[in-house]
């Protein structure tokens, strides 16, 4: 399996942008948050989480459609590659999330970004201290986060079998830890 630092490199090799990087590294630590809560290696999910989106940078019309070349010529397994894919699903691939690793990528990827969303406009620009309740205020507002598909992440959760709230906690919490490196610690 590859090392972090040589994922960051492929990432970077096809990617330059700052904002999606931040996004990545988010994912990762999603990844990585439940791979522990689940008994599953953080190392590999985590890894599938910062390379999901290696192929947007140089493709965003055809996202995921350059992800398995990218991925396999850099030695990644089939099981890495599938679940890369997979957080696509009804999107832009047919792969449907089937095991546990696969359904959380789906269901973590845009809700990163809509709890991002929400940490930037709170006074502090923080993280820190974002709760579920703002989160779930702002889900109700169709102008707010516009991009992010709510039904994805709906989709996601029930897929887990977890309440919708309860994912968005773990997210939160998920994210706190990266808070610095992905720009959401704010003035905290």
């Amino acid at each position: 399996m590859q090392s972090r630092d040589e994922a960051i490199r492929l990432w970077r090799e096809h990617n330059t942008d700052d904002s999606l990087f931040r996004h990545a590294l988010s994912v990762e630590a999603a990844m990585r948050h439940f791979a522990l809560k689940r008994g599953e290696d953080p190392e590999f999910w985590g890894l599938v989480g910062l390379l999901h989106d290696v192929d947007y940078g140089e493709h965003p019309t055809e996202h995921l459609k350059h992800a398995r070349p990218l991925l396999s010529g850099a030695g990644y397994p089939e099981p890495f590659i599938r679940a890369v894919e997979c957080h696509g699903f009804g999107l832009c691939t047919d792969i449907e999330p089937v095991l546990e690793m696969e359904k959380v990528l789906f269901a973590v990827d845009e809700l990163t970004g809509f709890i991002a969303a929400c940490a930037f406009v709170r006074p502090s620009r923080s993280v820190l201290d974002l709760e579920v309740k703002s989160v779930k205020k702002k889900w109700g507002m169709a102008a707010f986060a516009a991009g992010v598909s709510r039904e994805v992440i709906e989709k996601g959760a029930a897929m887990l079998g977890m309440p919708l709230e309860a994912l968005i906690e773990e997210t939160i919490q998920a994210l706190r830890g990266v808070a610095e490196e992905t720009g959401l610690k704010g003035s905290l």
